[in-house]
């Protein structure tokens, strides 16, 4: 079997490699110049782009190499899994079903699952990497199906944006969640419903933020000491490892894993974005 996952996974390309994990890229456009994310760019490029003045967009995987993928895959006759990105911030799920649907026309034993994870970063990354445990200890692939859409419904993704303006550049959240008074130092802190990214409180200053964040994270966490928890962040590792430590000192778990933001997603949050992600339910 046959596992695919996207950039907007954050994961670093050596996993896709020591996994046997099929990485495709979403696209970077700076200066009118197009990137593969993760194969031609790295995330440091970008935040360093921004802060130079630059305003990176994005674009989902194109149909053609979804097609290429597809076609190889029917041929060799294996199963398939790819884990999307969330289908609310990325077109590349639909896209990724259209192209299914064109291949099976002349390959009717072709067998591709395709999940709408609706998650993000390192919370969709957490799935690819359980898949990736799911495959390797036998499980087949609609099995792992049922547990990767179980676990997807129960991540938690919980950040805070230096800036709220880049992501309502992106379409990312409206212009009216993003005037929020930056005058103020006032922090957003948000979450993701349904697939979307949506603001749920503010407050003055990076450390109440943080607090708050460890304040939800016991309302909303389920058995955090038997979780791996992800931290990821916009080339700001110093307030990652602050996370980290108030993570480790609260809650003690499993493994707390810190990777930077990658070039997609960083795009539109913009540097010094702090994101945390966990399991409100354990399967």
């Amino acid at each position: 079997m046959r596992i695919f996952a996207d950039s907007g996974s954050d994961l670093p390309k050596s996993f896709f490699d020591e996994n046997d994990v099929t990485l495709i890229p979403l696209s970077v456009l700076i200066d009118d110049k197009e990137y593969d994310d993760v194969i031609e760019i790295d995330s440091k490029e970008v935040f360093d782009a921004i802060r130079n003045g630059k305003h990176p967009k994005t674009s989902q995987a194109s149909p053609e190499s979804l097609l290429s993928l597809w076609k190889e895959l029917a041929e060799s006759g294996e199963e398939g899994l790819y884990i999307a990105f969330s289908s609310e911030l990325s077109g590349t799920y639909n896209t990724a079903v259209m192209m299914k649907d064109q291949v099976k026309e002349g390959n009717p034993n072709f067998n591709l699952v395709i999940i709408d994870c609706r998650c993000a970063s390192l919370g969709y990354g957490l799935l690819v990497k359980e898949a990736v445990r799911l495959r390797d200890s036998g499980d087949d692939v609609r099995t792992i199906e049922r547990k990767i859409r179980n676990m997807a419904a129960n991540m938690e993704h919980l950040f805070t944006v230096e800036d709220l303006d880049y992501l309502a550049k992106g379409g990312r959240v409206s212009k009216a969640s993003a005037f929020i008074g930056g005058l103020l130092n006032i922090k957003p802190l948000l979450h993701v419903e349904s697939g979307k990214l949506v603001p749920i409180e503010k407050h003055r200053g990076r450390k109440k933020v943080f607090r708050r964040i460890i304040d939800l994270m016991e309302e909303r966490g389920s058995e955090l000491s038997e979780q791996t928890i992800a931290i990821s962040h916009g080339d700001d590792e110093a307030a990652a490892k602050e996370v980290k430590a108030m993570i480790e000192e609260k809650f003690k778990p499993k493994n707390v894993e810190v990777h930077m933001i990658g070039s997609v997603i960083g795009s539109h949050a913009g540097p010094g974005t702090i994101a945390i992600f966990f399991l409100n339910k354990l399967n």
